[in-house]
């Protein structure tokens, strides 16, 4: 059986992105679908930066916006993962994916089927294997992160991140009210609690935490109240915001098992 060398991915967030760069660093041909403005927090990781920019690279891997009518292939040659603007993943059929994997990590299934590709993996909560897709990766923190799930689902979602250095909700930056974002600190520059790292419509988006700002809203997004719109990494200097994390290393991994397995499971029966 064909080896699976087209690979969609709708998200270009964090770990959408670390499952792509690991998946063309293995050689299959990657393509990556996303929104408008995308609200990514990670933006030094994410190739979602592309369509703010033009052009996006994570760890020596280089992704770029492309228009929705223009095939994948010229990029591909250039081993640049192409990101297209498609909101509603209408493109999907377009690309014939040997694979199709959700990551727009919403917690739910926004339209996801497994008649999408061959095969179709989600990410985290909110997919049902295999009613809706093949498999589900586990994203949650802890002994299970990067687990396949072939028959049931995710844990689900509790709204509260994992613990770093016994931090866990307080890492996270909401927006005080509805407005449109401005950030006043960069990713990777170290903050103290009580300081004020960004505004909505003038209202101050305050630390309660020291520690280095590891995820940062895109300047000039609208943004609703009590959305996340940074994040706070207490470990300081030793963290590293401007590489995949090993979340993402992790799920990724899940992301390549269950890709190899269920295709060639498909090709055993079908011989």
């Amino acid at each position: 059986m064909k080896f699976p060398e087209r690979v969609v991915i709708k998200g270009a967030g964090d770990l959408a992105s670390g499952t792509a760069h690991r998946l063309q660093q293995a050689g299959f041909k990657v393509a990556m679908l996303e929104l408008p403005q995308p609200l990514v927090v990670r933006t030094t990781v994410a190739f979602a930066l592309a369509v703010y920019q033009g052009e996006a690279e994570v760890e020596g891997v280089r992704a770029r916006l492309v228009p929705p009518a223009e095939s994948p292939e010229a990029s591909w040659d250039e081993d640049i993962v192409p990101v297209y603007v498609d909101p509603a993943g209408t493109l999907i059929r377009h690309l014939y994916p040997h694979v199709f994997i959700d990551a727009v990590m919403t917690k739910r299934n926004t339209g996801t089927s497994s008649a999408d590709a061959p095969v179709v993996i989600g990410l985290g909560p909110g997919f049902t294997a295999p009613q809706d897709v093949h498999a589900v990766v586990e994203t949650k923190r802890g002994h299970d992160l990067g687990k396949v799930i072939y028959n049931g689902a995710a844990a689900p979602n509790t709204g509260v991140p994992g613990r770093v250095k016994g931090y866990g909700a307080q890492r996270v930056l909401r927006a005080p009210a509805a407005g449109i974002f401005r950030p006043q600190r960069s990713i990777g520059e170290l903050v103290q609690a009580g300081e004020a790292v960004a505004f909505v419509d003038g209202i101050p988006v305050v630390t309660p935490i020291d520690g280095m700002v590891r995820g940062m809203l895109f300047n000039g997004l609208p943004v609703e109240l009590g959305m996340k719109v940074g994040d706070i990494d207490p470990r300081g200097r030793e963290a590293n915001c401007h590489t995949i994390s090993d979340k993402a290393r992790s799920v990724s991994g899940g992301v390549l098992e269950a890709m190899l397995h269920l295709w060639f499971k498909q090709g055993k029966a079908l011989r």
